[in-house]
């Protein structure tokens, strides 16, 4: 894997063997950050189950301003670490090895990279089947929405399996869905945010 675009293009960066992670490809990236760019400059990044952190480190290379990295997995939490250390983003980033599933999301003593402004969340596929009312993932995405956790407004980017069923806490709002191959990218605001303006275009798919 590598970094698409922005001031770190072209540098590598490691992955997981196996199917511990499931890193998400150049081209998917790519059309992903080209609809969020224009929010990224100087934005407060949180990247959660982030494996080794292609998504987050795509987001500084392209102008955001910090990213909190939020992975449970022993090793690819020390990959992610190696990658953060290569690209030498150290001070603009946090690697938390902790569990999404009954995260806080607010770490201690960084009070410099909350509230976010923008959130990655890329479980493993199986949890989506089981992501309804009152389910551990469905708690987890209400604790993002805490007001010191993120700010009003805040974008959330939910990545599925296609053709997924599950439901969102409702301060998430549905703004829009991006068809990718055998994926789905699912986008919404945080409610509350009076002067946000709604994304222009729906359903767009990539073949």
């Amino acid at each position: 894997m590598r970094i698409v675009s922005g001031k770190y293009r072209r540098r590598k960066l490691l992955t997981n063997p196996g199917q511990v992670t499931r890193p998400m490809p150049d081209r998917v990236k790519e059309f992903l950050f080209h609809h969020l760019l224009d929010d990224l400059a100087g934005r407060r990044l949180a990247d959660v189950f982030s494996g080794t952190g292609t998504i987050g480190l795509e987001g500084l290379s392209r102008g955001a301003s910090s990213a909190v990295f939020i992975e449970k997995d022993r090793q690819a939490h020390e990959l992610l670490k190696r990658n953060v250390a290569t690209l030498g983003v150290e001070n603009e980033t946090l690697c938390w090895r902790t569990d999404a599933l009954r995260s806080s999301f607010c770490p201690k003593g960084a009070d410099d990279l909350v509230p976010f402004q923008i959130v990655f969340v890329d479980p493993p596929y199986q949890m989506i089947s089981k992501l309804r009312h009152e389910s551990r993932l469905y708690k987890s995405l209400e604790r993002l929405a805490r007001p010191n956790v993120t700010e009003a407004g805040a974008r959330l980017v939910l990545r599925t399996p296609g053709k997924a069923m599950f439901d969102c806490p409702g301060v998430w709002q549905f703004d829009q869905k991006f068809e990718i191959s055998h994926m789905e990218i699912h986008l919404f605001h945080k409610c509350g945010s009076g002067s946000l303006e709604r994304w222009q275009q729906t359903g767009q798919n990539m073949k």
